[in-house]
């Protein structure tokens, strides 16, 4: 019998984590983001990241294949409906996982999952490494030719602050005073013996 290569399971046998991932699954796509653990979060990306997929195609056969996956038909219909349009442009990339620290009880390693719903931004211009590019002449200015920065304004700014009042010293304040003295007085007594 062919031993499983990916390690260990993360509910405990294959059924189950692939329930765990399921429900995983549909608390991401329900509420946009969700905070688990490092490992389920890991391991969570790529089954998400399939499923979006399938809702990009949009067919009938994708959304048997999701249904029978995530089990619950409003979560198909959010996915489908309002998730994949939102990232019909991106080629991949669905999921961000955030590292968040240590949970308080047993210190797991904490990640928050979240979908990406932004558009993508402009592709930048591919750079061609084989050519090398042009080096163009650059013209040194003449030695007579001086720059000069532009002037800087001055200005005066005063802020008129309230006047700071004298503290009062009160019966209380004269009392820790003479009592810090007394004790540095006395621990000063008790070096010199």
């Amino acid at each position: 019998m062919p031993k499983p290569t990916k390690g260990p399971r993360l509910g405990g046998g294959p059924a189950h984590e692939r329930l765990l991932l399921s429900n995983l699954a549909n608390a991401l796509f329900t509420h946009g983001r969700i905070t688990t653990t490092e490992t389920k979060a890991k391991r969570l990306r790529p089954v998400a990241e399939r499923l979006i997929t399938f809702a990009k195609r949009g067919d009938l056969h994708a959304r048997r294949r999701v249904i029978s996956i995530l089990r619950d038909k409003s979560v198909v219909h959010t996915l489908f409906t309002e998730i994949a349009p939102q990232v019909e442009d991106r080629q991949g990339g669905y999921t961000r996982i955030t590292k968040l620290g240590f949970r308080k009880g047993d210190n797991a390693p904490l990640a928050s999952i979240e979908l990406v719903l932004e558009p993508v931004s402009g592709k930048p211009a591919p750079v061609k490494r084989d050519a090398a590019p042009a080096a163009a002449p650059v013209e040194e200015p003449a030695a007579d030719e001086t720059t000069e920065a532009a002037p800087v304004e001055e200005t005066e700014t005063t802020e008129e602050s309230a006047p700071v009042e004298t503290e009062t010293e009160t019966e209380a304040a004269a009392e820790v005073v003479d009592d810090a003295a007394a004790k540095a007085d006395d621990t000063k007594a008790d070096d010199a013996k």
